[in-house]
């Protein structure tokens, strides 16, 4: 970002997301200094950089969140909207090296740029950069992708880094042998906390929306039309007292309990990874009785 005069002898820019000073004046002209100068710091132009600092972090967050949405969403995404918001170095920063799918199946690779007439290069998984042209691709949730492993390893070979966490992220398979009418998975219920807002919190930090006594998140399977909703019991609203994690359990749109033969791959490991993360922030006992 260009530097801003800002009173007599500074400049200022935002670096690295926050505000920085140099001097335009003695030996140390040109200079960025350590620390914002005391007369600059109630400064109109520091506080307008300040609000457009605060922003932009706002505006990357919401990137990454859109994305994030596209991949457990399984939803097409138009290659030319895509490239529409390329230029842009948040969305840039949260699509980068992403895996994409074509429209065949066999049109699979590391995202690494995007034009502007809708071309995407991409680095297969043989390595080659090579440029799709579908209408759309998808941003395909890991559990979906075959030989995860294998695209894991050829990943860090290549040094790929994700900002949406996508080939890294922690993946459930459903297992065989469900009972017909269950309809609650227990694996991850009784992680005891200190208070029902202390677990309220961290399913708020970890981005899961709290809804009465529950921690949920809503996921789309390809396919499957509906969107479901995975839900944990964490305690009910205003309880003061020592809670603990219950069951997982996943509703469609209607509020209907959906059964788990019936629950998709996506919903599936979408839903564990919640249950699993707040059941990790529990207290845990020390000592002989542990």
């Amino acid at each position: 970002m260009a530097w801003l005069a800002a009173g007599e002898g500074y400049e200022i820019a935002l670096v690295e997301g926050r505000v920085a000073a140099r001097s335009t004046a003695g030996r140390a002209s040109g200079k960025q200094l350590k620390t914002l100068p005391k007369a600059l710091k109630d400064h109109p132009e520091v506080d307008r950089l300040r609000r457009l600092a605060e922003w932009l972090d706002r505006h990357e967050a919401s990137c990454v969140a859109q994305v994030d949405a596209w991949m457990v969403s399984s939803l097409p995404v138009p290659t030319a909207l895509i490239a529409r918001v390329w230029p842009d170095e948040a969305w840039q920063r949260a699509l980068r090296d992403l895996a994409v799918v074509g429209e065949d199946p066999k049109e699979t690779g590391f995202l690494r740029d995007a034009t502007a007439s809708g071309d995407l290069k991409v680095v297969d998984l043989d390595g080659e950069t090579v440029r799709l042209s579908p209408r759309t691709v998808t941003l395909p949730h890991p559990v979906l992708l075959p030989d995860l492993e294998d695209v894991r390893e050829f990943a860090a070979e290549l040094g790929i880094e994700q900002r949406v966490e996508q080939i890294h992220r922690a993946t459930w398979h459903k297992p065989d042998g469900l009972a017909e009418t269950a309809t609650e998975v227990r694996d991850y219920a009784g992680g005891v906390f200190a208070t029902r807002f202390g677990l309220a919190a961290r399913a708020t930090g970890l981005g899961y929306r709290v809804s009465g006594g529950y921690a949920t998140c809503k996921v789309r399977d390809a396919g499957r039309g509906r969107a479901v909703e995975a839900a944990v019991w964490i305690g009910e609203p205003y309880y003061e007292d020592e809670t603990s994690t219950g069951g997982l359990n996943w509703h469609d749109e209607d509020g209907r309990a959906v059964r788990l033969a019936e629950v998709g791959p996506v919903a599936w490991s979408e839903g564990m990874r919640m249950a699993a993360a707040l059941y990790a922030g529990r207290k845990i006992e020390e000592g002989g009785d542990a």
